[in-house]
């Protein structure tokens, strides 16, 4: 859970992030995009010992990257998640783009029966590409879609930082026995609830991800399991152009013993780290071996 009292540097942190943010917001939206891309890749990033981060995790899991490789994923991987933050925080503007974000995959069929068929769906992604922009799309295109959070641990940020989330599609769920219940209801309902599986879980099963051992929680499986849901992998891909994405639906996983299919949940998110290399989050503290340093 968040803290109810901000601390002084609670309170400077969000003062900056609201400046980085209602400065971005005076551009229009195809300038604002990759300004904050480039605020982020070129002063946050390195201020914040990102570069080195990247660096290091490359190292454990792609240790044979050419060296030109890892300076472009410093500058690329914080661009991205610098684009994704402020794309939450525009959300009029990225709803109407997502509108015209195109489903691509061997899972589409089964995302639009089971809608059909009000089956409950746990949309399986990643800190990838855009993890909002599957979750926008379906919200545009009339699909009862909602997302789980964990809520930040700076209470003001986490403020209006769940008002952006829950502007680009409702409802949001807080990561908490409350959250969870409502979040149950509405997957009863017929709802799709999006979910990252790529976080590090101290109790989480050491399972394979990218050919090392990582720590991960079960409980998407479980939850599919016990709740009868589908488990469809889905990623927003950024295109060239750095504003649209592409909509990618893998088939369901199927039914059976959750570690197997924790797995190959994380089989499946490495497949895509693979293709797009530069569109997944590697500041993460994913194996935690990289940097032992409390969170």
């Amino acid at each position: 859970m968040s803290r109810t009292e901000p601390t002084f540097s609670d309170r400077l942190i969000d003062i900056a992030a609201r400046g980085f943010i209602g400065a971005a917001k005076l551009l229009p939206y195809r300038w604002r995009v990759p300004a904050m891309g480039w605020v982020v890749s070129r002063i946050a990033a390195p201020l914040a010992g990102w570069n080195r981060r990247v660096r290091d995790n490359l190292a454990h899991v792609r240790p044979d990257m050419p060296k030109a490789q890892v300076r472009h994923m410093e500058r690329a991987v914080p661009d991205n998640f610098g684009r994704d933050l402020i794309e939450m925080y525009s959300a009029d503007e990225f709803r109407e783009r997502a509108r015209h974000f195109k489903f691509q995959g061997d899972g589409v069929e089964a995302l639009y029966a089971a809608r059909d068929a009000m089956r409950p769906v746990l949309l399986i992604t990643g800190h990838f590409g855009n993890y909002d922009a599957p979750r926008a799309a379906l919200s545009m295109n009339g699909f009862p879609v909602g997302g789980l959070y964990n809520p930040m641990a700076n209470p003001l940020f986490n403020t209006h930082y769940v008002t952006a989330l829950g502007s680009i599609a409702s409802p949001v769920f807080e990561r908490s026995r409350r959250g969870m219940s409502e979040m149950i209801r509405f997957l009863r309902g017929g709802g799709m609830v999006g979910i990252v599986v790529d976080q590090y879980m101290k109790h989480g099963e050491p399972l394979d991800f990218m050919g090392q051992p990582a720590k991960t929680a079960l409980s998407a499986a479980e939850l599919a399991l016990k709740y009868d849901a589908l488990a469809i992998p889905i990623y927003g891909v950024r295109q060239e152009n750095g504003l649209d994405f592409d909509l990618y639906v893998e088939p369901p996983i199927p039914h059976g013993d959750p570690i197997e299919m924790t797995q190959a949940m994380n089989d499946s998110l490495a497949r895509m780290v693979d293709r797009f290399p530069d569109q997944w989050f590697w500041v993460h503290r994913r194996w935690k071996r990289v940097d032992p340093r409390p969170e």
